[in-house]
């Protein structure tokens, strides 16, 4: 198979071509040289937003095309229409933000989706923007586009910073405040199976809109903050203390679900619009997630192998509680204790 992977350097993109390239594909890279490629992929430059930009994906023929694009859905139309004619497939990875909001707990992929446009070049919006992506895929490729809505993701080489943060807040130890109930279901899906999936279905042709993401309930936050509490214990500065607090006591704090405690949602619209997703079609087409402590454990590995420091997008903002609120919390919760 002969891949064009639009990006590749940076989390999923660099996930599908180290993938790709361990399956024994030719993989073509075309990015704008801000960080390296994997070895062994043929690298092509191009900033796809600037006049002219993507010059250098004018000739070649490849049987698939991988695009992680978050931008300016034209920058998708520019490239899918450009690709139309010598590529077999065209695989967008979206996200299931683009259903509107609230989606109901187990909405399948047919569920009602934001109004957008693929030939818009605003990028305000995140919704917007991935669905007016997703329609720019379908308008060249047509039932050759294949729209992989993944919902949370983790595993080495994050770069939005959720995992790095539980692990190194853990490995600093003492008491964590951690969000409860402890047996609340996630669902999020590895890096490495979503780009295992979608090189798959690539190869076989699969077209249309899947939900990637581990079926309801594949571990619970509980499970995962233990696994990232024994995970770290060797490295650790101190013993952690999972401090398990209500939902309620977390709001009332003034605390912010996913952004102050990453991957955490209080139980709600919100949590069964991220964390209730019926995959039963990805898990029907060869969907495999495999277990969280593999995930934390090798994220913890790479986390390390950086001296600790997370690299992170400058266009998401920081994660993580402050250490002087999440002191004042904890104080708060013993005094009612």
């Amino acid at each position: 198979m002969r891949l064009l992977m639009l990006g590749g350097t940076e989390f999923v993109g660099r996930a599908v071509t180290e993938a790709a390239l361990a399956c024994g594909w030719e993989v073509t890279v075309f990015h704008r040289g801000r960080h390296a490629a994997p070895p062994g992929a043929t690298v092509l430059r191009g900033d796809r937003t600037a006049p002219g930009g993507l010059a250098a994906l004018e000739h070649g023929a490849w049987d698939a095309v991988v695009d992680t694009w978050s931008g300016a859905p034209a920058a998708v139309r520019d490239a899918a229409q450009l690709l139309a004619d010598r590529a077999r497939s065209y695989v967008y990875v979206s996200t299931r933000s683009v259903y509107t909001y609230p989606a109901r707990a187990g909405l399948a992929e047919d569920g009602p989706v934001v109004e957008a446009s693929p030939d818009s070049v605003d990028d305000t919006d995140y919704a917007q923007a991935k669905r007016g992506g997703e329609l720019a895929a379908l308008a060249a490729f047509g039932d050759r586009a294949l729209l992989a809505r993944a919902g949370l993701i983790l595993g080495p080489y994050e770069n939005v910073g959720r995992l790095p943060w539980w692990l190194t807040r853990i490995a600093r130890g003492g008491p964590v405040l951690a969000p409860g109930p402890r047996d609340l279901p996630l669902q999020y899906i590895d890096a490495r199976d979503l780009a295992t999936w979608l090189l798959d279905a690539a190869e076989r042709g699969l077209g249309g809109p899947y939900n990637l993401v581990s079926p309801p309930g594949h571990t619970t936050m509980g499970e995962l903050l233990e696994t990232c509490v024994r995970t770290t214990a060797a490295d650790a500065d101190a013993d952690a203390d999972l401090c398990w607090t209500t939902p309620e006591r977390i709001l009332a704090a003034d605390i912010a679900p996913w952004t102050d405690l990453p991957i955490w949602l209080p139980p709600g619209e919100l949590y069964d619009t991220l964390h209730a997703a019926d995959v039963s079609k990805a898990v029907a087409a060869g969907l495999r997630c495999r277990p969280v402590g593999e995930t934390v454990a090798d994220t913890w590995a790479w986390l390390r192998g950086l001296g600790g420091q997370a690299p992170r997008r400058p266009d998401r903002p920081a994660v993580g509680l402050t250490p002087e609120k999440e002191t004042e919390v904890l104080a708060v919760q013993r005094q009612r204790q």
